[in-house]
């Protein structure tokens, strides 16, 4: 990898992004600090496409639309995992709307391009209040 990347260097060619800390820090600005703002300025393109059928598509609208609802106090985002695979990745969050609620299991799924996040799509599962396993949804 060292030696790819010394090659690029020498051909004045830009190194690859680093989508996995891209990722992570998107994730830390969005979900645990809830600068929602901060996090899309930084981390998504303008023309940002939406497949949440709640939002419309561009950064601007995203942002809008998600900085009201995650400055509301006593709502919890609990990052579980984050995965990336080239230029895609998917943040697991557990959704807390109200303290002592069940919340919901999120999937965010994103595609990046160019070390910036250009296409969202979600899937949303409420945590049900039985199992029939001990291991539900994290």
């Amino acid at each position: 990898m060292k030696r790819a990347l010394l090659s690029l260097a020498l051909l004045g060619a830009a190194p690859p992004p680093d989508n996995r800390a891209i990722v992570t820090d998107f994730a830390r600005l969005f979900y645990t600090e809830r600068d929602v703002k901060t996090a899309f300025e930084r981390h998504v393109a303008p023309d940002y496409i939406q497949h949440n059928p709640g939002i419309p598509d561009g950064r601007a609208a995203a942002v809008a639309a998600l900085a009201p609802m995650f400055a509301q106090g006593g709502r919890e985002f609990r990052i579980k995992r984050i995965l990336v695979d080239g230029d895609m990745a998917a943040i697991h969050v557990h959704a807390i709307p109200t303290p002592g609620s069940r919340g919901a299991a999120v999937f965010d799924l994103y595609r990046l391009k160019g070390g910036r996040i250009v296409e969202h799509w979600d899937v949303i599962q409420p945590i049900p209040e039985t199992s029939k396993n001990a291991h539900p949804m994290f």
